[in-house]
């Protein structure tokens, strides 16, 4: 039997006079595919109620850890806040971003869980590894 996830995705990024818009929409759409994305403001945002092919990506790149720190980092209650790199997200990978915003700015992803539980999504996302594998 399968887990339900009741999840609400918010991605927003700006839109900068030198990128192009369908770029940076590509960027958001290579991690998060099933997001709803609309351009309004000089920004792009995005909505979604699933992380599946972020989760794939984080699994591919071995990156399940340093996933699960930014999940748990900048989490309160059932939500967490994240960067991501729109360069890397371009080009199909997960790229956290740290420390001071990049130049064009950063995707900015935010996710609340509304059932079953924010840890068990996380567990689902990013699972706990051990050896650099997968425990859950």
């Amino acid at each position: 039997m399968s887990v339900v996830y009741a999840v609400d995705v918010t991605i927003t990024t700006p839109l900068h006079e030198t990128e192009l818009p369908d770029r940076v929409e590509r960027a958001v759409h290579n991690l998060f595919p099933e997001a709803d994305t609309e351009r309004t403001d000089g920004r792009l945002r995005g909505e979604a109620h699933g992380m599946e092919t972020f989760a794939e990506r984080l699994r591919e790149q071995a990156i399940l850890d340093t996933a699960r720190e930014a999940f748990f980092e900048n989490h309160d209650g059932d939500t967490t806040a994240f960067r991501l790199k729109k360069a890397a997200a371009f080009q199909g990978l997960v790229n956290f971003a740290v420390g001071s915003a990049d130049e064009l700015g950063e995707i900015h992803v935010e996710v609340t869980v509304r059932d079953p539980s924010f840890e068990a999504y996380v567990d689902h996302v990013a699972p706990p590894t051990e050896g650099g594998e997968p425990v859950a």
